[in-house]
């Protein structure tokens, strides 16, 4: 079938979500014609620090494929950087969106309240960890959440220095880029950055060998020399980190940590953002540490596909805010809080965590059997269907990133779609939706171990 053949056959996108046939495609060289055209007109609209991982016109998406439009058919093993855990186009989710917006589509909460608004933050305060009294507060992105985590955390403890971690990764506002350890590509040339924010060592267990509370102790020790408990208001964590490169603290790092925020009247924030709603195998990371953070932030996963983040903690720390100190016209918009209300009943309904658990599996000992045979693949790590391997050079152990990114670049030329993360650019990282199947999750890393092979 040429291109040609190929344009005409699609003159209509295909239906999205769970209809849609499952099944790696590649029909056409990617990028293909369509999507070329998508391209040439991107470079000529949109602004160049805009970039994207897949040279793509992306059309139509569920299950565990995204269709593009000149018909090619590619295995999803991102989900949008963990948004469409539940599946693109999830039917609970399409309806719920579908009654909203014909119902209404604004009011802004703080103008004239609505019911889905505090129904999420009803199922916020009972799902995340800790039985405390808990109380939140809706935003739109993982940034905002963050953001206003930290304002919420400086208002209860009239501090404001703020402590983040090496490799971690916050967002892209001005104060969130400070958090953000990694300067290429979020933080070179947008300076200055919010002041108050430091900091300290995070535990790598394949880098740095260091036992969970040894590397606990390394770090208080920096909290303690460079800003002083007395000053701080919060530390801020990914209980595993995403954009970093999914580095999986040793066990004990994590509860020392938090053990010594209480211990000092310290804000403990879990940045769930990536980690949360079942991705890890548990609803949320801490759980699987056994750490219960007195505020986490959500976003990505929470709602389907649609924009949506939160802030949820202890019902004091919440409230310590005045009226009218936080909010946002679009923060808990009425279709994005249907969205969520929805994904979080299709989390719990389905037993999105057991099948993440299941995934993982598969991904971990699919990864582990090629790195037995490929000492290119220095670390294979995760939990749930949040799962990495970082490829190194077998010589010295030093970060390929060149490998990865070419490994990456072939793979969505093969017609799987693969992401790449780290310090040092050389994760790969395994995000894929709770709705793949055994078969195509297996196909993309068979795919995975061919670019590897002939690399």
């Amino acid at each position: 079938m040429t291109a040609a053949d190929t344009a005409d056959t699609i003159a209509a996108p295909p239906l999205g979500g769970p209809s849609l046939p499952q099944e790696r495609r590649v029909v056409t060289s990617i990028p293909g014609p369509r999507s070329q055209e998508l391209l040439a007109r991107k470079a000529a609209a949109v602004a160049a620090g805009v970039g994207h991982t897949a040279p793509i016109e992306a059309v139509a998406a569920g299950g565990g494929v995204v269709v593009d439009a000149d018909g090619n058919s590619l295995i999803d093993l991102g989900s949008g950087i963990a948004v469409t855990t539940v599946g693109n186009a999830h039917p609970k989710v399409v309806e719920a969106v579908q009654a909203q917006v014909a119902q209404f589509t604004h009011t802004c909460f703080m103008i004239s309240p609505y019911e889905s608004y505090v129904a999420v933050a009803e199922a916020l305060n009972r799902i995340t960890p800790g039985d405390h009294e808990k109380k939140s507060a809706l935003f739109n992105s993982g940034a905002e959440a963050v953001e206003n985590a930290v304002k919420i955390a400086r208002k209860f403890t009239k501090k404001q220095a703020v402590v983040a971690f090496d490799h971690g990764y916050h967002g892209r506002t001005n104060l969130t880029m400070a958090l953000t350890a990694k300067s290429m590509p979020y933080k070179s040339g947008f300076g200055p950055f919010a002041s108050e924010i430091y900091r300290a060592p995070l535990s790598y267990p394949f880098r740095d060998g260091l036992s969970g509370p040894d590397a606990a102790k390394r770090a208080i020790s920096v909290i303690e020399k460079q800003v002083g408990a007395d000053n701080l208001a919060a530390v801020i964590i990914e209980p595993i980190q995403g954009e970093g490169g999914f580095i999986v603290p040793a066990d004990g790092f994590l509860p020392a940590l938090a053990e010594w925020c209480r211990a000092n009247g310290v804000v403990f924030i879990a940045d769930e953002i990536q980690t949360g709603f079942a991705r890890t195998g548990a609803m949320f990371a801490s759980e699987g540490f056994g750490v219960v953070p007195d505020l986490i932030t959500t976003a990505k996963g929470i709602a389907g596909g649609l924009p949506l983040a939160a802030v949820t903690g202890r019902a004091e720390i919440m409230d310590a805010s005045h009226a009218g100190g936080l909010g946002g016209t679009y923060g808990g918009n009425p279709v994005a809080c249907a969205a969520a209300l929805a994904s979080i009943d299709v989390f719990e309904s389905e037993n999105l965590s057991q099948r993440a658990r299941e995934v993982g599996e598969i991904l971990v000992s699919r990864l582990t059997a090629m790195q037995a045979g490929d000492p290119r693949i220095g670390d294979v790590r995760g939990r749930g269907a949040m799962v990495a391997a970082e490829l190194v050079d077998p010589a010295t152990g030093d970060p390929d990133a060149a490998l990865t990114a070419a490994v990456a670049k072939e793979c969505i030329a093969r017609g799987v779609i693969v992401l790449t993360c780290g310090t040092h650019g050389n994760v790969i990282r395994f995000l894929p939706p709770l709705s793949i199947g055994d078969d195509l999750l297996n196909e993309g890393l068979d795919v995975l171990a061919e670019v590897l092979a002939a690399a």
